[in-house]
């Protein structure tokens, strides 16, 4: 058996420990004060940080050592299950915190199930899809597995913990390796982008790509490209001057009426012409591109409702910031803007350890937390920042490989899975700080401050590392 532990991926056990060690240092420097110099004063953040650094090294170690690796293939429905009855318990019985109601507090200890959900839904996605007549391509499999993910997901969004719920989005890129259409994909982020422009912009803008897109994807499909990617064009720039056309003595009656709605009106009769003709030329492939097209156009008239009605305040003030819609750099864009100065002061090398003159003075909210990477790029610099991504990007990278290596499908599911997790946390935390992606309140793994983060991460990590040794019996 000690054979067999000799066989443990260090690399990525050496990766884990650097970036703790670097979130720690980076931890006491955020809130560092003369009056607590020591880094183990237990009063402050970072001597907190410390015990829950030694109770995650107790956790990785009972995981590597103490736990048989088939309690969580064998057990993962009641884990499953236990943690969702948790995530509906703290909707009752939880503490509200930063306007979200999502811990549960014990004494000087918080504990956010949202942290561990993640964890039992790729244990029991990995048990449901790696039995040997799971098929993706079926659709009362692919059901079921968009049910384990939305459950939770969906639970985790009633406790306005919004930031959590879209990391699970990241699991499309494990559902893509184990033979989602790509087209999905595509589609997934076609949709993102409409919602972006529509409120950048206008619905008549999102209209417009969406016209572009169908016509050149009907035209791939029936090998005549270029002449419905022409006719498209032709549309397109009239639907583009439409608002000036509007404006001429002729259309005024039609001012009263968004450019949209007409927009509409004129693309229904092309729309069943493209269908008629499409049809007729057996072009198999026309009225998923119809489908398509419609299920855009509705989606592109739903997002101010989404925008307006299901989205917290904040959250909206948050990507008007973002896209340029409202700036408001004393309200909802102040921590970005000076998370941006602080990265940005900090010049190639950085100020130095201790030296960071906007994390001292306190600029930025929420340093030691969802923005300890403001910490990293201000003390140390654009080479220390780079250093931190490359340590995430070989982890990643490294979890993704040996997934590959693996001749059990389960942990080949779960490293994918565990993989998704740390890059959704990782884009979206660096994203956010850098003013890339909204303000949502998500830790970076293993660097920000907090127990249930730590814990639920190295878990995470050291239930894939044990599953790995598997390969070596």
């Amino acid at each position: 058996m000690k054979s067999i532990y000799r066989k443990l991926d260090w690399p990525l056990i050496i990766c884990y420990l650097l970036l703790v060690a670097i979130g720690w240092l980076n931890i006491y420097s955020s809130i560092y004060s003369e009056e607590h110099n020591s880094i183990l004063d237990f009063s402050q953040r970072y001597g907190m940080q410390f015990i829950w650094i030694l109770s995650s090294f107790a956790i990785a170690a009972a995981i590597l050592f103490a736990i048989s690796p088939k309690v969580y293939s064998v057990l993962s429905p009641l884990i499953y299950v236990s943690v969702l009855f948790l995530l509906a318990a703290v909707l009752f019985l939880g503490t509200e915190v930063n306007g979200s109601n999502s811990w549960f507090v014990l004494g000087p200890v918080r504990f956010q199930p949202a942290e561990i959900s993640k964890i039992s839904t790729s244990l029991l996605l990995a048990y449901i899809m790696s039995r040997h007549n799971f098929r993706l391509s079926n659709m009362r499999d692919a059901l079921l597995a968009a049910i384990i993910l939305l459950v939770p997901m969906g639970l985790i969004i009633m406790e306005k913990e919004t930031g959590s719920a879209l990391v699970y989005a990241g699991f499309i890129f494990m559902f893509y390796r184990e033979g989602l259409s790509g087209w999905l994909l595509a589609f997934g982020l076609m949709f993102i982008l409409l919602f972006i422009t529509t409120l950048a912009f206008s619905p008549l803008v999102s209209i417009i790509i969406s016209l572009l897109a169908a016509a050149f994807l009907n035209g791939l499909f029936s090998h005549q490209t270029v002449r419905q990617t022409l006719v498209a064009t032709a549309v397109a720039l009239m639907l583009a001057y439409l608002p000036r056309i509007m404006l001429l003595e002729p259309f005024r009656f039609l001012q009263k009426t968004e450019p949209e709605y007409i927009a509409v009106a004129i693309l229904l009769p092309v729309t069943i012409a493209a269908t008629v003709y499409g049809v007729r030329k057996h072009f198999r492939h026309t009225k998923f591109v119809v489908l398509c097209f419609i299920s855009a156009i509705i989606f592109i008239f739903s997002v101010n409702f989404i925008f307006d009605n299901i989205l917290q305040p904040h959250q909206r003030a948050r990507i008007e910031n973002l896209l340029g819609i409202e700036e408001d750099l004393m309200g909802a864009g102040y921590n970005v803007h000076q998370s941006k100065i602080a990265i940005g002061s900090g010049g190639f090398w950085g100020k130095g350890f201790l030296n960071g003159t906007q994390t001292k003075f306190d600029f930025v909210p929420e340093q030691s937390t969802d923005f300890i990477f403001c910490t990293i790029g201000e003390e140390h610099g654009f080479a220390g920042s780079v250093a931190v991504i490359l340590l995430y990007g070989f982890m990643i990278v490294r979890i993704i490989l040996l997934s590959e290596r693996q001749r059990n499908p389960f942990v080949r599911i779960y490293g994918y899975c565990v993989a998704c997790c740390f890059f959704m946390h990782f884009f979206i935390n660096i994203g956010m700080t850098i003013g890339l992606v909204p303000v949502i309140g998500i830790p970076l793994p293993f660097l920000s401050y907090g127990g249930s983060s730590l814990w639920s991460f190295t878990a995470m990590l050291f239930i894939f590392i044990r599953l790995d040794l598997e390969r070596w019996k």
